[in-house]
């Protein structure tokens, strides 16, 4: 039987095994065509508190298992990912709108993620302090609990098992709650992997929904943790609510990456890496390059062969496998990517590929130059297919306005090293390349931004991971009972 065999979630949802969602149902559709994949079952706000109390009552036991049985649980995942790859690529392609390529990478770093998420389980669970009493002294890592996962569209399956692995591995129960539009490809697919995995029931729990079960997922009382990817604005009001509950919330939001591209640099070279920052998945990528900031001396050139670069990129139904640019998400978002374009060209900006609307849901790889740093398109994330590019003449300058932005995820230098290694000492990100693009991941690596990207790089590689899933308990022991003056 397939892994995603349809009968066994169509118009469901997982609290304790497949049951039917209490806020009914919605259509799975392909966004290359508009096609309806499947129905999916929507959670409730009452589906997501019996799903906290029994993920809070199944937890108990999981944390207390052999630290080897957790890691076979995720060993086990992860061949399971290599396993079913094909079949969950043909999810990624069609639900979330990603070519085979973004799908293969996908389901390669969900095998990977569990991979390394095995191996926490035997890491070392804390300290042994120094003490001026006569007694032993230690600081311990526990397990928070109950962890709620809230996962984008944007690359949904990394985006959900980079926190659920480790949150897993390391002794808590999960609730995840992916985003509606990508919910088989990043959810069904999850629950289905683990369950394979033998996973206990209980402990992973498929809430799909929309505001109402993102905000039920945060009150939750058992919830102690909650793992967000997503908006700046919808970030907020998460951070906002956890911090009145006294939660931790770790807040990976979006980004209006930079690229600085130095004098001298390679011009075909940059201008590939550049096409594949902005262009990459639709630039539905919150590490997309939304900026490009060029020396003058090579501002004309560079702005010219980006735009031969986008006017050569083919776009259409990513199953084809013929395509390097597949459908944006959705309408909504499409008519926002075209609106800021269209805005910014009223407003000066010199459209040098692109900007044209096809039919559907498709938008061309679009380069604007000259603009405004007062236009939308280069203040604001953009999140679709479009390179803004404006010049500079001195690295002050350069790294002025990279640093004017309330964005700080990720940065990207092109060319000489020396001159990149000392603006990469000035610069406000959470992560920097130097002569990379700025689209990169690896699950061993923390990640997360600065200013309005996040709270820091909470998740990702053993420390971040040990840090967000877990709490520290100081622990004292005496060979017998102490003295007290009392």
């Amino acid at each position: 039987m397939p892994l995603l065999e349809e009968s066994l979630w169509n118009s469901k949802i997982n609290v304790n095994g497949w049951v039917a969602g209490g806020a009914g149902t919605q259509d799975v559709v392909e966004p290359a065509t508009g096609n309806v994949l499947g129905t999916l079952g929507v959670a409730s706000a009452e589906d997501v508190l019996r799903a906290s109390a029994a993920a809070a009552k199944a937890q108990v036991s999981w944390a207390a298992k052999k630290p080897e049985e957790r890691a076979a649980v995720l060993r086990k995942a992860g061949l399971l990912w290599e396993e079913h790859a094909e079949e969950v690529n043909g999810w990624l392609v069609r639900e979330s709108g990603g070519i085979p390529a973004k799908a293969g990478l996908e389901t390669h770093t969900a095998a990977n993620e569990c991979y390394e998420a095995s191996a926490l389980p035997s890491m070392p669970a804390g300290d042994v302090l120094t003490t001026n009493e006569e007694r032993w002294s230690f600081a311990r890592r526990r397990p928070v609990g109950v962890v709620s996962v809230i996962a984008p569209f944007n690359f949904p399956l990394i985006l959900a098992i980079r926190a659920v692995a480790p949150a897993l591995a390391l002794g808590n129960a999960v609730l995840l709650k992916p985003d509606p539009r990508t919910s088989v490809c990043a959810g069904v697919s999850i629950m289905r992997i683990f369950e394979e995995a033998g996973l206990p029931e209980g402990l992973l729990h498929l809430l799909p929904g929309g505001a109402e079960v993102g905000a039920a997922v945060v009150e939750a009382p058992e919830v102690r943790v909650i793992a967000f990817t997503g908006s700046t604005a919808a970030g907020r009001k998460i951070g906002e609510s956890a911090a009145r509950l006294l939660k931790r919330a770790h807040l990976e939001l979006g980004g209006n990456s930079a690229m600085i591209v130095l004098p001298g640099a390679d011009l075909a070279k940059a201008a590939s890496a550049a096409a594949f920052g902005s262009f990459m998945h639709q630039g539905q990528i919150c590490m997309a390059t939304g900026r490009h900031i060029v020396h003058q001396d090579i501002y004309e050139d560079y702005v010219a062969a980006l735009a031969e670069k986008a006017k050569n990129l083919p776009v259409g139904d990513p199953k084809s496998g013929t395509v390097a640019i597949g459908p944006i998400i959705d309408g909504r978002q499409l008519e926002r990517i075209d609106s800021m374009v269209q805005a910014a060209v009223a407003g000066g900006a010199r459209l040098a590929a692109g900007g044209t609307r096809g039919e559907g849901w498709f938008y061309p790889p679009t380069v604007l130059a000259d603009l405004d740093p007062e236009h939308a398109a280069w203040k604001e994330e953009i999140f679709g297919p479009v390179a803004p590019v404006r010049s500079f003449s001195t690295i002050d300058e350069a790294v002025e306005m990279a640093n004017a932005s309330s964005y700080g995820l990720s940065l990207s230098i092109l060319g000489d090293v020396g001159m990149a290694m000392k603006i990469a000492d000035r610069v406000e990100s959470g992560k920097v390349h130097i002569n990379e693009q700025t689209v990169s991941d690896e699950p061993n690596s923390p990640f997360g931004g600065v200013k309005d990207s996040g709270n820091g790089g909470r998740i990702g590689g053993a420390s971040a991971n040990m840090e967000a899933f877990t709490e520290t308990q100081w622990l004292t022991m005496r060979p017998e009972i102490a003295p007290y003056p009392f």
